[in-house]
This record gives structure tokens, C-alpha cells and sequence, in this order.
């Protein structure tokens, strides 16, 4: 017993299944959790280590190198990318993207590193492994308050912090913008070497005055008591009065007659953030794994209204970053096209079927996405743009199954048959055709599901998608369509009397037309194949003027800037270039009483990257020469003219600085477009290739913004030590790097305790003395012991060189990469056809040992594609299995795949017609089209072997007779999903665009081809001749 006979039977239980399918998924709808995208795992870690005082060079032999011999032991490793800056190591371990399980590898990546951590020279801080770098922080508060102190702003943000951690969704509160504080005791070398006091017995003094030590224990009977002696410090004030003795005396001071002790923060800071131009801390929120943005969003929205209203006034709350919103907003706009091509699709089949056929097969459209949608649920893909757009595509697919069915049993009706009887003739006859359609189109997106790369990730709920609802369709095409048939589908007395009589429903022009146009091909078997080649080789040549792009920008209302000033510059430096950008934005384009469009509102980080706000966003980790700003318009409207006039005011009044303005990516992040690494042993070798290939950048029409990876080398003041003349001084090379150390940047000596706070006590020069370059060789140096003090310039040299602000290696061979950013309009292909013969020419002058590679968008979009490719074997595979299940023959699957080449020539057309681009979503769409023109082939060719071997007719009238049964069911398909369409190519966005006008362009093309291809084909390949 079949779907069809056990649905007719058991009426009532269909209908109850149904209903209960129906309601399930729609309560269950709004608690799926919603996401802007599905996301996709983060396969990079950092490993990081401090080591104070030492170059890049030095950083890169003793630290870098050895850990990365370590790290590449792991099998696992894609490959190792590193920087070696003054005082610190950065190694970032990327993992092979066919790896989805990161907890083991990172286990191990810790275990790597502890080992090699013995070998790290003395004085090294570290090394750090962080392997949450992917979380995503999608909600940003900023904190600011006139007035306020940093500290008082500290201690509203931490209570905040407590509030939002109390919500069920929330994971991680981040406090952003922190300044450290400090205790600065600041003393006059001049005074001190009159006491012959040293920096470092003063810090002794104070090491041993702030103690916090047990002083053990007494008993007393059955009791033991602890003893606790005071010593620490409790106020600034008490440690400007604590005593302290002069050396070789019996003499005491007040330490507030040595030197001055002032609270503070950071000198200098190691990172700001700024909104709308004034000084702010901010409030990152991240999501646990299981929760709804859209409902966290409600609930932080709700939390910081009833906050501003507990806090005083000048206390603001502003958001900068708010993922739900944008959501939502997404989401919204995704069922508007679901809902408008849904009313389109019906609309379809209401005008080619007739009301009361097109209102049976339009009925399976709501209840296939009804019950698509509980599944969604079920599995745990979530409501994002992509399993919604996922829809939007099934949905035209996704009505060939009812038309099919209801076709059948409308023509078998037309032929005399009683509606139940073609109802169940229907279904036997169908089940396993429309099952294997279904499984064909859906095996055609597997590659998706199967590509091992984060695009593959990022994409996959579209196969998942797809499948489910195609399968859906299958199921209810077979039980519910001949049910609803059975009971609104009534042969009238006048239809029964004429039935037996006039059994032919194709006797007319359309299909008169139609049969001749299929006889002469037939005919002409060889011209028609021969044409339709040429036609093929013609699309194909109009590729070279399409435009070839990874992934577009987001049409977010979002703009982000990166402002680098040249290495070595302070941050006070950077933050000044940041000021001159805001005051811009303040004066000319912020939203006010008179600009009602424009820029809403803005948050800088100074000194760092933003936390990682959407999942395309890789943070730069701190360094003083470095400013991230999220700026936040009216509408993406807004979003292309204001980038123009940010980007004009940073050539003309920024040119010092190296500033990037452009939009949110989506997808995969690729930040730079244009990337060439260039790599071998030697710094200076590598520096003259990356500056001759920026040369031949500049001269590229539409390249901006051209920098390398490196940036520009570094001054640096070398003390050489006379080990000479400083043993007879009494000094050692210890002495004078503690001494300079502590007058020029300070020493943390101790620490003072205010309640739950720990704020380091650093110890250095006054002001006047630190920052006088003038005075350096007149400096006076210690020795840490004897108390001895001489001029600098008596037992050392200074030299000032250059050398690299940074080091970055890859794999562990010194790699520069040469980056750079895109005009408005211009595209990575044409530059990358323009730079690659000129590389690949200057190559030949290299010394050996050094080569190159291409990065940016080329890479990331070489890789994506390769790994659909690899899986596209996998699918073809299955396809071919199905076809010959079917069928049990080789030879017809060979006729329907030779027709996939032909359902291409209409996407070049299209893509050229609509102005689009070639890129990863394309190629999907090209996939998706292959298993559509599959399955209409499949169906077409499933009609010829009925008429052939159940109805007895001949080869030659079974192909004519099949292709004008199947004619209006193919069309009617492609009408629909054309339709439904339609709304994901005008509001879909530049991500969906050239997706769907390669289905829509591509698949119009293709039906009419295939209409001609599959029978001419057949005839070919089975050698039936046509006269």
C-alpha cells in the first residue's frame, strides 16, 4: 500500500497529522532562535608573550621561533602567522577548515606551548594561549558621564555588568575602554643622589613598609589565635607620611618629603574609547550558544532603560552595536520577499491552472513551509538570511511536485477516469519519479552541506533547507493533493457524458505549435545540437566582461574606519588623528536640528580593535599606532555618499595616517581585497620587493589605501654599555637597565589595596626629567647595592638606528604582505590579471629562496569554491546512482546529465543584464540550477519510458506524446520558481542578487532548451530515426 492509497484510506488521520504538523510549527516558529547569519567556527587561536625590553629581532630568535617549531607539530595545523614587535610575540595557529571539533586541538595547543615555555629565556611573561578569540559580542553599550571620573565610571560599569550577567542568555560581559590605575610616586634624581638614596632602597623601603603577612599564631587554653601586624597601606595620605630612613644614617624623613605620590591611570594608557567624540567605557554582551539575539536584545534594551533612570544625571547609556536590531530588521525584511513570493507563486498558478486547481496546489505552499519550518526547529538550524532565502529558493521547486500530481490527475479525469481512481493511479504512478526529482535537486546542494571551509559553513543550512522542504513537498504532493482532489475535484454530468468521447486534452495550437516545433528538431537532430553548442561556446565567451567578486559588502547602515598612524607613534598621537576625524563628522555630517540624514552616532577604540561585533570581524590586537571606529548612520542609503566624504577629508587632512573607510563585509572576513605575500629569509631583500610591488600598485586605477604589513621602520636609541669604564664605576649592565628603566618608564614596586582593588605602585622620574631628551646623557645610573651614581654618558654610548617596527613570519619564513583596498566599482580579478604577470616577470630577478602568493579575496574565495568542488564528485555520484535506480539503464542518465551543460547559457546573459557580479553565491546558484533542469529532465524522460512500456506506443510517438504531457507541468515550474524569485533578486540585497538572477536568467534559458535537448538527445542516443 502506498502514501497515496494509505492517505485516501485513513482520510481522517491524514488530516489530523496535517493539522497537528500545521500548528506545531507555527507555535513553534517565533521560538527558534534567530540569527543575522548562521556563522561559522573560528579556527584560530592566539598565543601570546611578553618579554620586556627586547627588539623585534630579539623577540623573533628567543621567542616566536621556538614556539612556533612547537606549535607546528600539530597535525592539524592549516599554517602559522606571527609578529614579533618590541617587547611582545604574537603567533596566530589557523587550523584546517575540514576540522570542526576545536576542543582537542586547543588542548593540545596548550600542552605544545607549556612544554616549550621551559625554554623560553628568563624574564619572559607568558605565553598566554587564548582560544575564545571567535566569540561575538553583538550588543555595545557605551558609558559616558560629564564630569564623572574614569574611576566612578568604572564602578557604574561594573555594577552594570553584575545586572546583565544575572540574564539567563547572557554569557560574557566585556568592559572595554578601562583605564588602569595607578599610584605613581615620582621622585627627583637630583634630591635623592644628595641623600645617596638610590631608586631601587627606596623601593626596598616601600617593598618592606606595605606588607600584608601573617604574623602566625598563639594558643591560649583550647583557643588559637591568629595575629595579623599592620602594614599596608590604606590612603595616599598614610603613605605620604610613612617614615623612612636615610641610608648610612640614623636620620628619618616622611616619604612625602622625597618625593610625590599622586593616583592616576596608565602613563602612557594602553588603549581609549571615545563616543561622539568624548571619553567613554563600554559594554560588550555576548551570547550564550542557546539563545535568541532578538530576545536578548528586548531584555538588554529593557535593563539599560531602567539603569539611566537609577543613575544620576550626566549619566549616559548609548548603543553603538545592536545585533538583535539588525536581526530583527533582517529577518523582517526576508519574510516580506517569503510573503510576496509566496502571493506571486499563487498568482502563477491561479492564471495557468484555473481557481479551483490553482487553489488545491497553491495550498501545499503554506503548509510545505509550515511544516519546513518545524523541522528547521527540530534540527536546530535557526531563522537567519540564509535558511530564509533558502525558502524563497525551494519555494517555486517546491509546487512541481503538486503540479505534477494534480496535472496527472486532471488529465486522467479529462480521459474519463473517476477522480479516486486517478487520484491513486496518480500517486502509484508518481511516488517513485517525484521521490527520486526531489532527491536529485536536493543531492545537487549537498556540496554546500559537505564543503569542509567556513563559507561551506556559513552556507550549509541552505542545503539542509532545501532538502527538508523538498521532501515535505514530496510527502504532501502524495497524501494531502489527491485527497483535496478527491473531495473538491467533482466531474460534473455534462463532464461524464463527454469524457468518453473527446479523451484528447492537447488537441490545440499551443500544443499543435508545440508537436511540430518538436518534430522538426527531431528532424534536424544534428543542426539543433550543433546550434545549440555555438550558443553554449557564445554565453561562455561573455564571462570575460562580468565582474568577479567573493562576497559583497553588507548593506548594513553600518561604516567602519581604521586609522593607523606610522609605527612607533604614541597613542596620544593617534588619538589626536582620531579627534580631527570626529570633529569632522561633528561638524559636517552628524545627524543635528538641521541634518535630519547622516551619521547617528559613533564609538572609537584607541589603542586596539573593537570587540568582535559581528562574526566577519577579525579584532587587531593593542598596539599604541592603531584606532577601530564603528560608525552608525540613518540608513545604508547614507552609507556609499558618506564613505566618499570620510574617505575625501582623511586624503586631504589625514595624509600622514594610513585610513581605511568602507563598509561592513559579509561572509567570511576578507579585509583586504588585494593581498600578495611576499616571503623569504631576509628583511631588507623582502622590503625592496614589497616596495616595488606597491610601485606598480599605485599605478592600477582603483587601488587605494596600499600599505604592507610591516609598516615603516623604527627608531631606536641603543645604549651601549662599556663594561670597562662601568666595572670601575662599580656599576653593572643590571644597574643601568633597572635605572633607566625606572626614571623613563617606571617600575611597579608594590601595590595598594582599596577593598576588593589591587592597583600596582609604580615608581619613576618626575616628569620634567623623563621626557627631556637633552638630559639622557646627563642621566645619573645606580647601582642597586652600593648606592653609586654617575652620568649616563660615563659608562655608555648612545646610538640612534632603524630597525623593523615588526616581524611577521608565516610558517616560519619572514612574509610581508603587500595589501590593499578597492575604488567603488573596481574589482580584485582585474587587479589580481593586471599584478600576477608583473610578479611572475620580477621574479625571475630574485635571489633563490623567495617566493610568492596571493591572499585576500583571491585566496578566500579559491578556497571556498575548491571545496565545493571536491564535494561535487560526491553528488554526482548519487545523482547518477538515483537515475539509474529509476530507470535501470545508463543510458538515459547519460541524456539527462549531457543537457546540464546548456542550463548555464542563460546565466552569463543574466548576469550581464542585471549588472551583477561572479562570485561564491553564483556558483551556488549555478549548483541549484543544474538539480532544477535535472529534475524537470528526470520528469520528462520518466513520461517517455510510461508511454513506451505501459501504454505500448511506439519510440517515436511515446517522445512526442511525453513531451507534450510534461510540457505545461516543466513550464509552470519554471514560471513559479522564476516568480518566486523575483523578490529575493530586488530586495535581497547584493549577497542574493546574482544568485537568483542566475537561477531566474539561467532557468529560462534552460527550460526552453531542455523542452528540445532531452527528446532530441534520447533519440539520439537510443538511434530512433524521425522522417
Amino acid at each position: 500500500m502506498n502514501l497515496t492509497q494509505l492517505a485516501l484510506k485513513w482520510d481522517r488521520v491524514t488530516v489530523a497529522l496535517l493539522i497537528v504538523a500545521l500548528v506545531a510549527g507555527i507555535t513553534g516558529y517565533r521560538k527558534i532562535p534567530q540569527a543575522e547569519d548562521p556563522g561559522f567556527i573560528i579556527r584560530t587561536a592566539l598565543v601570546q608573550t611578553i618579554f620586556p625590553g627586547a627588539g623585534p629581532e630579539r623577540v623573533e630568535l628567543l621567542v616566536t621561533d621556538k614556539l612556533e617549531k612547537v606549535i607546528q607539530e600539530i597535525p592539524e595545523i592549516d599554517y602559522i602567522s606571527s609578529k614579533s614587535q618590541n617587547g611582545i610575540s604574537v603567533i596566530y595557529v589557523h587550523i584546517q577548515e575540514k576540522y570542526k571539533k576545536m576542543r582537542p586541538i586547543w588542548d593540545s595547543l596548550r600542552r605544545k606551548v607549556d612544554r616549550a615555555a621551559g625554554s623560553l629565556p628568563p624574564g619572559v611573561i607568558g605565553p598566554f594561549v587564548n582560544d575564545e578569540f571567535g566569540d561575538v559580542y553583538g550588543q555595545i553599550y557605551t558609558l559616558t558621564g560629564e564630569g564623572f571620573s574614569y574611576r566612578e565610571l568604572k564602578d557604574i560599569a561594573d555594577e552594570v555588568r553584575d545586572e546583565l550577567l544575572q540574564l539567563d542568555m547572557v554569557a560574557k560581559v566585556e568592559i572595554t575602554g578601562v583605564q588602569d590605575e595607578r599610584v605613581f610616586v615620582e621622585f627627583n634624581n637630583a634630591k635623592l643622589a644628595e641623600l645617596r638614596m638610590t631608586p631601587y632602597q627606596l623601593k626596598q623601603i616601600l617593598e618592606s613598609r606595605n606588607i600584608i603577612f601573617p604574623g602566625g599564631a598563639i594558643t591560649l587554653g583550647r583557643e588559637r589565635i591568629s595575629l595579623e601586624p599592620s602594614g599596608n597601606f590604606e590612603s595616599v595620605d598614610e603613605m605620604l607620611k610613612a617614615v623612612i630612613p636615610l641610608p648610612n644614617s640614623r636620620d628619618v624623613v616622611y616619604l612625602g618629603d622625597l618625593v610625590t605620590i599622586t593616583r592616576s591611570y596608565q602613563d602612557p594608557p594602553r588603549q581609549h574609547m571615545r563616543y561622539n567624540g568624548q571619553p567613554c567605557l563600554g559594554l560588550a554582551i555576548s551570547m550564550s550558544s542557546d539563545g535568541n539575539i532578538v530576545k536578548l536584545s528586548h531584555q538588554v534594551d529593557a535593563l539599560f532603560q531602567r539603569v539611566q533612570n537609577y543613575y544620576p544625571h550626566g549619566i549616559h547609556f548609548s548603543p553603538v552595536a545592536l545585533q538583535g536590531k539588525r536581526v530583527h530588521q533582517t529577518v523582517r525584511e526576508f519574510e516580506i520577499n517569503l510573503l510576496q513570493s509566496v502571493v506571486i507563486v499563487i498568482v502563477v498558478l491561479l492564471f495557468s491552472l484555473g481557481l479551483r486547481t490553482g487553489v488545491l496546489v497553491a495550498s501545499l505552499i503554506p503548509m510545505t513551509i509550515v511544516i519546513t519550518l518545524l523541522f528547521i526547529g527540530m534540527f536546530h538550524i535557526g531563522i537567519d538570511q540564509i535558511s530564509l532565502a533558502s525558502l524563497l529558493i525551494a519555494l517555486g521547486m517546491l509546487v512541481d511536485n503538486a503540479i505534477v500530481t494534480s496535472e496527472s490527475i486532471l488529465v486522467q479525469i479529462g480521459e474519463g477516469v473517476a477522480v479516486r481512481d486517478a487520484a491513486l493511479r496518480s500517486g502509484k504512478e508518481l511516488a517513485r519519479p517525484l521521490l527520486t526529482s526531489s532527491l536529485i535537486t536536493s543531492t545537487a546542494f549537498l556540496p554546500i552541506y559537505l564543503a569542509k571551509s567556513s563559507t561551506g559553513e556559513y552556507c550549509g543550512p541552505l542545503a539542509k533547507v532545501v532538502a527538508i522542504c523538498l521532501l515535505s513537498s514530496w510527502v504532501l504532493a502524495l497524501t494531502v493533493i489527491p485527497l483535496f482532489c478527491l473531495w473538491f475535484l467533482k466531474v460534473g454530468p455534462e463532464k461524464k457524458k463527454t469524457a468518453g468521447k473527446d479523451r484528447n486534452m492537447f488537441d490545440n495550437r499551443f500544443y499543435r505549435r508545440y508537436r511540430k516545433t518538436i518534430a522538426w528538431l527531431l528532424k534536424h537532430r544534428l543542426l539543433y545540437i550543433g546550434s545549440m553548442i555555438l550558443l553554449l561556446l557564445a554565453a561562455s565567451s561573455l564571462g570575460k566582461y562580468i565582474p568577479k567578486m567573493f562576497f559583497p559588502d553588507s548593506t548594513n547602515a553600518i561604516i567602519v574606519a581604521e586609522v593607523e598612524t606610522p609605527f612607533g607613534s604614541s597613542i596620544e598621537y593617534t588619538e589626536q588623528m582620531v579627534k580631527k576625524l570626529e570633529a569632522f563628522m561633528t561638524d559636517e555630517l552628524l545627524v543635528n536640528g538641521e541634518r535630519e540624514t547622516g551619521i547617528l552616532n559613533w564609538a572609537a577604540y584607541i589603542g586596539e580593535g573593537a570587540p568582535r561585533y559581528v562574526l566577519a570581524y577579525a579584532p587587531e590586537p593593542p598596539r599604541p599606532n592603531y584606532a577601530y571606529l564603528i560608525i552608525n548612520t540613518t540608513s545604508f542609503n547614507e552609507v556609499p555618499e558618506t564613505v566618499e566624504q570620510l574617505s575625501q577629508f582623511v586624503e586631504e587632512e589625514l595624509p600622514e595616517t594610513r585610513t581605511s573607510i568602507r563598509q561592513l563585509p559579509l561572509g567570511p572576513p576578507v579585509v583586504y581585497p588585494i593581498e600578495v605575500r611576499l616571503s623569504g629569509k631576509d628583511a631588507k631583500q623582502l622590503y625592496t620587493m614589497a616596495d616595488d610591488l606597491k610601485h606598480k600598485l599605485k599605478t592600477i586605477e582603483g587601488v587605494n589605501n596600499i600599505k604592507d604589513n610591516w609598516g615603516e621602520q623604527i627608531k631606536k636609541l641603543k645604549v651601549h654599555v662599556d663594561q670597562e669604564r662601568a666595572f670601575r664605576a662599580g656599576l653593572t649592565s643590571m644597574d643601568i637597565a633597572v635605572s633607566l628603566q625606572t626614571m623613563l618608564s617606571g617600575i611597579d614596586i608594590s601595590h595598594y589595596r582599596e577593598r576588593d582593588k589591587i592597583i600596582p605602585i609604580t615608581l619613576r622620574a618626575r616628569d620634567m626629567d623623563r621626557n627631556d631628551i637633552d638630559q639622557l646623557r646627563d642621566f645619573r645610573v645606580n647601582s642597586q647595592f652600593t648606592g653609586v651614581s654617575v652620568p649616563l654618558q660615563q659608562v655608555a654610548d648612545l646610538e640612534l638606528v632603524w630597525e623593523p617596527s615588526q616581524i611577521r613570519r608565516r610558517d616560519r619564513f619572514k612574509t610581508i604582505t603587500v595589501q590593499a583596498q578597492l575604488d567603488q566599482g573596481y574589482y580584485a580579478n582585474d587587479v589580481n590579471n593586471q599584478v600576477v604577470p608583473w610578479i611572475k616577470e620580477q621574479q625571475k630577478t630574485w635571489p633563490m629562496g623567495y617566493r610568492w602568493a596571493l591572499g585576500g579575496e583571491h585566496e578566500k574565495s579559491d578556497m571556498a569554491n575548491a571545496s565545493i568542488k571536491e564535494q561535487l564528485p560526491i553528488a554526482g555520484l548519487i545523482i547518477v546512482l538515483l537515475l539509474v535506480t529509476q530507470f535501470n539503464s545508463f543510458r538515459k542518465p547519460i541524456v539527462l546529465m549531457s543537457v546540464i551543460p546548456f542550463a548555464t547559457i542563460g546565466v552569463n546573459i543574466g548576469l550581464l543584464i542585471g549588472h551583477s557580479y561572479f562570485g561564491f553565491m553564483t556558483l551556488l546558484g549555478i549548483i541549484s540550477l543544474c538539480g532544477i533542469i535535472i529534475n524537470n529532465a528526470n520528469v520528462l524522460m520518466d513520461r517517455i519510458r510510461i508511454e513506451t512500456e505501459e501504454n505500448g506506443l511506439s519510440p517515436q510517438d511515446a517522445i512526442i506524446e511525453a513531451s507534450q504531457r510534461r510540457l505545461r507541468p516543466i513550464l509552470l515550474t519554471t514560471l513559479t520558481t522564476v516568480g518566486g524569485l523575483i523578490p529575493l533578486w530586488l530586495g535581497g540585497g547584493p549577497m542574493w542578487e546574482p544568485m537568483a538572477i542566475t537561477i531566474i536568467f539561467g532557468l529560462s534559458f534552460a527550460t526552453v532548451i531542455t523542452l528540445g535537448m532531452v527528446p532530441v538527445v534520447y533519440s539520439l542516443i537510443y538511434r530512433i530515426k524521425f522522417h
